[in-house]
């Protein structure tokens, strides 16, 4: 038996697609992608290092302010977000991807960090969280004396 793909430089983009096919069998036909139903429950986050800070972005449409909980604690960082449903009864939904209720979302932080001076500011949906480095984890410049 001979098997022809759509395109025979790319067979792992047939088998994604099969994939995808049969976990959609599975979840139903809102699932998009083959791990869309696992991610839709946590925002999007995107964390990077500058010299004296770790940023942290995460994409929150819709949230208000006072709808999301920062802490910093042994290393991690955990935003609660809680996103009250709408009290509209006569909807029928035909597609629902924006989470509601409470979620949350824990990241490992690479470093140490100065959990007094953490500043958090959420901007047109994204949520910006600036982490200053604790002393210990700035890089250090070491003086060599001379012999």
């Amino acid at each position: 038996m001979v098997f022809r793909y759509r395109n025979p430089r790319y067979p792992l983009h047939q088998l994604r697609d099969e994939m995808e096919r049969l976990w959609s069998g599975v979840f139903g036909p809102a699932a998009d992608g083959l791990l869309a139903p696992v991610f839709r429950s946590q925002p999007a986050a995107n964390v990077w290092e500058q010299e004296d800070a770790l940023l942290v972005e995460m994409e929150l449409p819709g949230v208000k302010s006072d709808q999301v909980d920062i802490a910093v604690a042994g290393g991690e960082l955990s935003v609660k977000i809680n996103c009250p449903e709408a009290a509209e009864k006569a909807i029928t939904y035909h597609r629902r991807e924006r989470p509601i209720g409470s979620f949350s979302r824990v990241l490992r932080l690479p470093v140490e960090v100065d959990a007094n001076r953490v500043e958090a500011e959420l901007h047109d949906g994204v949520l910006t969280i600036t982490l200053p480095k604790a002393e210990s984890a700035k890089p250090r410049k070491i003086n060599v004396a001379s012999a």
